[in-house]
């Protein structure tokens, strides 16, 4: 079992699962621009194409450094960022009412969860990366 749970196909296949969000949303946006960019101007951002575009760039890019191994800790630290920021952006659950609070709160700690998991993995390849050097 341990070999499995250990193998690259595995691997690769959780880190294709971490990255499966990024992917689907950056495919959508690009796939359906004008959502993206109503997306935008819904959260405020300034100018709404140019954000639209660096956040089709920054999800599928990232997802592609984490899937290739190529910086892959650049990769995950640039989606936790991002997780981070837009959590606090679009998941302000402290600011809704009680009935739409508690799936709100979720939304905001799952995705906070999201974010520890890019933590681990830029954590776990800069540990990899210095093993192999030395």
């Amino acid at each position: 079992m341990r070999d499995f749970i250990g193998s690259p196909v595995i691997r690769w296949v959780a880190l294709l699962l971490l990255c499966a969000a990024y992917l689907q949303g950056g495919f959508d946006k690009a796939v359906d621009f004008g959502s993206a960019i109503a997306e935008m101007e819904h959260f405020g951002l300034s100018p709404p194409k140019l954000f639209a575009v660096a956040t089709i760039a920054l999800e599928f890019g990232a997802s592609l450094l984490i899937l290739s191994g190529f910086y892959r800790w650049l990769g995950a630290l640039a989606l936790a960022m991002f997780t981070v920021m837009a959590t606090f952006m679009a998941a302000r659950f402290w600011e809704l009412p009680p009935p739409q609070r508690i799936p709100a709160a979720n939304t905001f700690f799952e995705h906070l969860g999201l974010a520890g998991g890019f933590l681990l993995v830029a954590w776990h390849d800069l540990r990899e990366r210095r093993a192999a050097s030395t």
